[in-house]
């Protein structure tokens, strides 16, 4: 597919979800974004970056002296966002509309950074990740959580099959893990199943550049 055709259809796609995102992802996805926070081990000395940052579910798990950037490519999510980050007096968050592929920051900009159910939802996962580890000053913490393909066989080969209606909806079901972390040379320090019937992955990484 197009890039340009696909990033679009993601926009489209999130853009119907924001008005119910937090109804239908907040309490399934709440035990992953916990663990996520946690092994982010961010202190108010952190910059942090989010990618994918959505209406700011994670918001209330971070310290609210924390120093965050939260990019989003739908306005419509980070207007929700907006309210949550105005609603928990957060004084150092700033929102920004910005494609992840392509990032307006400086290289080593941040000490850390994390993606919650974004690495699957955007059209290049491989250009986001390397913009992660670009953003990210050396030896800095960044964390995924996210769906992989299954190493099980034919729960990958389901995934494999409803995979052209899953990214009508505005995600990955088959994104294989191991190729993708290679090829952006990330080493994981730790992978950790998480949510119900263990189906996402949460990836601690040091950028080791």
């Amino acid at each position: 597919m197009d890039a340009a055709l696909e990033k679009r259809q993601v926009q489209r796609a999130y853009e119907l979800w924001a008005p119910a995102y937090d109804f239908i992802f907040d309490w399934i996805f709440a035990p992953g974004r916990a663990a996520a926070l946690k092994h982010l081990d961010v202190n108010r000395q952190h910059s942090v970056l989010e990618v994918g940052i959505g209406t700011g579910l994670n918001l209330p798990l971070y310290p609210a002296t924390c120093r965050l950037t939260g990019i989003d490519l739908s306005q419509e999510m980070l207007d929700k966002a907006v309210e949550r980050v105005q609603t928990l007096v957060m004084p150092h968050v700033t929102l920004k509309v910005m494609d992840a592929t392509s990032m307006d920051f400086a290289d080593d900009e941040f000490d850390r950074a994390i993606a919650t159910y974004t690495i699957s939802a955007v059209p290049d996962p491989v250009a986001v990740l390397r913009e992660m580890r670009r953003v990210v000053k050396p030896g800095g913490t960044i964390i995924i959580l996210n769906h992989f393909r299954s190493e099980r066989r034919v729960t990958g080969l389901f995934e494999d099959f409803v995979a052209p209606l899953c990214t009508r909806l505005g995600w990955k079901s088959n994104l294989a893990m191991t190729p993708l972390l290679e090829r952006v040379g990330l080493t994981p320090e730790l992978v950790k199943t998480v949510n119900m019937f263990n189906g996402w992955r949460l990836v601690k990484c040091v950028n080791g550049k």
